[in-house]
């Protein structure tokens, strides 16, 4: 009775009705018909023709307004289409026709609605997500409030099948926590004292302390349903063609209609061309595949900015990757210190690279001065200026020093011989940077990066979706990079390239008439992300920025989600031209038969209805669970 009660409250409920009058005026007529006092226009009309004008002025009305409310803003609407031939086939009494076409078209009315909500489904359980209470420990007490309530900094305790409630970091304890609502990933992440977690994510056993970070409106749970929701409303370059081309036809559809009426005085026919011209499959086939497409994305972890990114997604020939935590894990580590000064040890080569490297923010700081441990007060720099794509200068207790390429230290008038010989003598897949003291180089730090497992297979993968060219942009240097490109299978290295250089080589690739796609952080690469026709951020969840500036965000740093996000976007498109075919053939076809003979004006609207019914059904085929190839 619950589920009866919303059916009937919702857009199904004036459809519903006129379906009951209509079978009662059948009956009525079969039954004991009885023909009622009217006005002479009508003619003789029965008790079954009242039931079916009631039946016709119940669904017409909502039509009627619509098309009202529309050519008062000088919009000329399919509702003014349906209007015209529903109002004309009651006043040449033909109840029955103009009943049937306005059901036809308000069922069809409420599927749209219906499959829209459908392929909205994704928004609605990111919202479902979001949590709605916390605990928070507040003078030593546990405290039970609105997660909108928790105030930054605030210790919340997360207790086996709780939602988080904020964005933070862990402070105490060990669970494994379902991240699927963010990132898409099934199987739950194992954190712990310094892990990052997120609200909308879900406790699968033991405690955590979490130090909030972010809340309310500042979540990335937030965040991501902002970008959803968004993405979902923008139209696309082809809805958008598709909406000027409606603004044309429907005013042709009425003329054409007038033109038949006044040649062949058969008004029925002119009726029945107003009816079954609609272009209501056409108008629904491409914000149905849209909407779809980037649901579906969205429960992946792959954030979609709107349906031209989509478009676009789906032409792109060349991808473009930065090296450093996309194809290797960026997080490098110390593997060799070179003495180049006898009278120093290696000890003390890393302790002037450490000092010198102290100021500095580059991921090949972190390994250097990891390896050093603390600085001691008189080897912090009192002045660092970092020279692209070169390496760093400091100044240390007034002693210059020196990190980076032998171009760096030419710049400066150091001799490097000595340190290019030892250079050549390390591994390729070696970053190696020498360091120099006053006008002396004295040694070489060299460090490597571990290429990701899925790497290999993340190339691959885009090569079989299409991709021509798989091109690694970097700042490191040429061997380096040629040993990643040889153990991934990419197609194209650029190295030593400086950020703007970037921006020159993805420039370059646009020129060669290739759709281009570049792969950053979001920040960092910002001038490439910004030139190529998609930006795509990867690891996104937590990064307001990355999630705001990217054409295309990739929740967590899975690789393999890169080539999925292609994949997807063409099949949405393909599903986008199959629609758009399966409209016009309809139409057509209609037309040909409504001149041919045969076609009436509710036979016309069934199957318009029809079609604009398998329009959605194709276009639902995107949310079918693997139907994309989408991986977990």
């Amino acid at each position: 009775m619950k589920h009866l009660s919303a059916w009937l409250r919702g857009n199904w409920a004036i459809p519903t009705f006129a379906a009951v009058l209509i079978i009662t005026s059948f009956a009525i007529e079969r039954l004991a018909n009885v023909t009622l006092v009217s006005p002479l226009w009508l003619g003789s009309f029965t008790l079954a023709d009242l039931a079916m004008l009631t039946a016709a002025i119940l669904t017409s009305y909502g039509i009627v307004v619509k098309a009202v409310r529309a050519l008062t803003s000088r919009v000329i609407s399919i509702d003014l289409l349906v209007s015209i031939a529903a109002i004309g086939a009651a006043l040449i009494g033909n109840y029955w026709e103009a009943a049937a076409v306005t059901l036809l078209f308000t069922i069809g009315h409420a599927l749209e609605a219906a499959t829209l909500d459908k392929t909205r489904s994704a928004l609605t359980e990111l919202v479902a997500t979001a949590p709605d209470t916390a605990i928070v420990m507040r003078n030593g007490e546990q405290v039970k409030v609105h997660a909108t309530d928790v105030h930054r900094g605030e210790n919340v305790l997360v207790k086996n099948g709780a939602k988080v409630p904020v964005d933070g970091i862990v402070i105490s304890g060990n669970a494994p926590i379902d991240e699927a609502s963010i990132t898409g990933e099934s199987i739950p992440v194992e954190k712990s004292a310094d892990d990052q977690v997120y609200a909308g994510t879900i406790s699968r056993g033991g405690l955590l302390t979490v130090e909030a970070t972010g809340v309310g409106a500042d979540t990335t749970l937030a965040q991501i349903i902002h970008r959803v929701e968004e993405a979902q409303d923008a139209k696309a370059p082809a809805q958008t063609f598709i909406d000027r081309f409606s603004r044309w036809y429907t005013p042709a559809v009425i003329a054409l209609a007038l033109v038949t009426g006044l040649v062949t005085q058969d008004i029925v026919l002119a009726l029945t061309l107003l009816v079954i011209a609609c272009p209501g499959a056409l108008v629904i086939s491409i914000p149905v595949a849209i909407v779809a497409g980037i649901g579906q994305a969205a429960r992946n972890g792959i954030l979609i900015k709107g349906g031209e990114y989509l478009e676009t997604s789906a032409k792109i020939s060349v991808v473009a990757l930065d090296k450093t935590g996309t194809l290797t894990e960026g997080r490098p580590q110390l593997t060799d210190i070179i003495t180049l000064e006898p009278s120093l040890t290696e000890n003390d080569v890393l302790r002037w690279a450490a000092a010198a490297e102290a100021g500095s923010e580059h991921p090949l700081a972190q390994p250097v001065l990891t390896a050093a441990g603390p600085a001691s007060p008189d080897r912090v720099p009192e002045n660092v200026k970092p020279i692209p794509g070169k390496g760093i200068c400091s100044e240390v207790s007034g002693t210059r020093v020196l990190m980076g390429t032998p171009a760096l230290l030419a710049e400066h008038g150091i001799p490097t011989v000595q340190a290019e010989h030892a250079l050549a003598g390390l591994a390729p897949n070696k970053t190696a940077m020498i360091v120099a003291i006053d006008d002396t180089a004295i040694g070489i730090i060299a460090v490597a990066d571990r290429i990701r497992e899925d790497a290999p297979a993340m190339v691959e993968s885009l090569h079989k979706a299409g991709i021509h060219d798989v091109v690694m942009l970097t700042g490191d240097t040429p061997a380096v990079a040629e040993t990643v490109a040889a153990q991934t299978g990419i197609d194209q290295v650029h190295a030593s390239l400086l950020p703007e250089d970037k921006l020159d080589a993805i420039a370059a690739l646009q020129r060669e008439g290739g759709t281009v796609a570049m792969v950053g952080d979001g920040v960092n690469d910002a001038p490439a992300l910004a030139t190529a026709n998609i930006g795509i951020a990867m690891g996104a969840a937590g990064s307001a920025v990355a999630i705001e500036t990217a054409d295309i965000a990739l929740i967590n740093d899975n690789l393999l989600k890169l080539p999925d996000a292609i994949l997807l976007a063409k099949r949405t498109v393909s599903v986008i031209r199959q629609n758009v075919a399966i409209s016009v053939f309809t139409v057509a076809l209609l037309v040909a038969g409504v001149f041919a003979g045969g076609v009436t004006m509710s036979l016309g609207m069934l199957v318009h209805e029809m079609s604009v019914l398998i329009v959605i059904l194709n276009a639902m085929r995107l949310l079918a669970k693997g139907s994309v190839g989408l991986r977990e």
